[in-house]
C-alpha cells in the first residue's frame, strides 16, 4: 500500500516538473520581452488597463487611430514622440502587447493546470498554500504592472524607476519560488551536505541576485547604463566625483543615474566575491560532490554575466547586449535557487512504513 502510494506520488510530481518547467520558460520569455518593450521605450503605448478586452489587439485602421489618439494624451509623445506617425506607434504597440499578452498566458499557464491538480487531489498538502500564494502574487504582479505604467502616463516621460525595478523583482520572486517547488519535487542526490555554512552561503548568494536584479531595474529605469562607459573606472576614477549630488543623501542611489550605476558595479563585484569564495569552501569541504559541482557551474555563470554586463557598459547599452544581460541574470536566480534547494533535498513523501512486530 505505501508503495503504491509512494509510485503516485512519482508520478504526480514528475508531471507537476513539466507544468512548472513550463511556466518558467513562459516567464523567462516574458521578462525578456519586458527588458525589450522598456529598451525600445514601448512601455507607454497603450494608455489603459483592459484585463480582459485588452487580449485583442486594434483591428481596423479606426481602432488603430484611436489608440494613437490614447497616447497623444500623455507626456511621453508630446514632449518626446510628438509627430509620431501610426507605423512608428504600431512598432511601439506591439512590443507591450506582446508583454502584457505573455502575461496573461503565464496566468492561464499556472493557473488552470493548478486548480485541476487540486481538484483530483493531486496536490500535496504541503505546497496547496504555497503554489495558490504563487498564484495571487500572480494577480498581484498585473497589478503592480499597471501601478508602473499609470506612473508615466501624467507627470512623467517615462515609468518611475521605482516602480520598475518592484515589478521586475516581483517576477523574479515568482521565477525563484517556482523553482524552489520544482526542484523539491525533483529526486536528488545522496550526497551530504558538506557544511551549514555551504548552505547559509548559498541562501546569501539567491538574495544577493536578487538584489543585483533589483539594482538592475533601477538602472533600467533611469538609464543609468549610460552615466559611465568606461570600465574597470567609472569617469576615469575608481569613485567618481557626483555620487552624493542629490540631497537628501539617500535618495542619490536610487534617482543619481551615476551613483545607481556605481552600486551596481560594486553589487556585481561582491556577487562575484561571493560566488568565488563559496566555490572555493565548496572544494575543499566537499569536494566531488553535487554541491560542489553546482558551486562551480554557478561561478561560471555569475562570471559570464559580469562579462556581459561589462560589454553593455562599455558598448554603451546596446539593446541585444542589455537583454542578454537580463536574460543571463534570470539563468543565474535559477541555478543559484536550484543550487541551494539542493542542500535541503526533495519534499520527504509523507508515508511512512509500518513496522509489525
Amino acid at each position: 500500500m505505501v508503495i503504491a502510494q509512494q509510485q503516485r506520488i512519482r508520478r504526480n510530481r514528475a508531471v507537476q516538473r513539466i507544468w512548472l518547467a513550463i511556466v518558467l520558460v513562459a516567464i523567462f520569455a516574458l521578462v525578456l520581452v519586458g527588458g525589450a518593450t522598456r529598451l525600445t521605450d514601448s512601455g507607454l503605448s497603450i494608455t489603459e488597463w483592459k484585463p480582459v478586452h485588452g487580449v485583442i489587439p486594434p483591428m481596423s485602421e479606426a481602432e488603430w487611430q484611436e489608440e494613437l489618439e490614447l497616447y497623444r494624451q500623455i507626456p511621453e509623445y508630446q514632449l518626446i514622440n510628438k509627430g509620431m506617425s501610426l507605423d512608428e506607434f504600431k512598432t511601439i504597440y506591439w512590443w507591450e502587447w506582446a508583454h502584457r499578452l505573455l502575461a496573461r498566458g503565464v496566468g492561464i499557464l499556472f493557473g488552470v493546470p493548478f486548480l485541476f491538480f487540486l481538484a483530483t487531489g493531486r496536490v500535496e498538502k504541503r505546497l496547496r498554500w504555497p503554489l495558490f500564494g504563487l498564484l495571487v502574487l500572480g494577480g498581484l504582479q498585473g497589478a503592480v504592472g499597471w501601478w508602473m505604467v499609470a506612473s508615466g502616463l501624467v507627470d512623467r516621460v517615462d515609468v518611475s524607476q521605482y516602480r520598475l525595478a518592484t515589478h521586475l523583482t516581483l517576477a523574479c520572486l515568482i521565477f525563484a519560488a517556482i523553482v524552489w517547488v520544482m526542484r523539491g519535487l525533483a529526486p536528488h542526490s545522496a550526497d551530504p551536505v558538506p557544511s551549514d555554512g555551504l548552505k547559509r552561503g548559498a541562501g546569501a548568494l539567491v538574495g544577493l541576485v536578487l538584489v543585483q536584479i533589483y539594482l538592475g531595474g533601477l538602472v533600467a529605469g533611469l538609464d543609468a547604463g549610460l552615466a559611465s562607459s568606461t570600465w574597470p573606472l567609472m569617469n576615469g576614477a575608481i569613485v567618481p566625483a557626483g555620487l552624493l549630488e542629490i540631497s537628501p543623501a539617500w535618495r542619490n542611489f536610487f534617482e543619481n543615474e551615476l551613483t545607481v550605476q556605481f552600486v551596481h558595479r560594486i553589487g556585481g563585484y561582491t556577487l562575484f566575491a561571493l560566488a568565488l569564495w563559496h566555490m572555493l569552501a565548496s572544494i575543499k569541504h566537499g569536494a566531488g560532490s553535487t554541491h560542489c559541482r553546482r558551486s562551480i557551474v554557478l561561478f561560471a555563470l555569475v562570471t559570464v554575466q559580469a562579462l556581459i554586463g561589462i560589454v553593455v557598459i562599455v558598448g554603451q547599452v546596446p539593446i541585444g547586449w542589455a537583454l542578454l544581460h537580463q536574460g543571463w541574470a534570470i539563468i543565474v536566480l535559477g541555478f543559484a535557487v536550484a543550487h541551494w534547494r539542493g542542500f535541503y533535498g526533495a519534499y520527504p513523501f509523507g508515508t511512512q512504513i509500518r513496522v509489525r512486530n
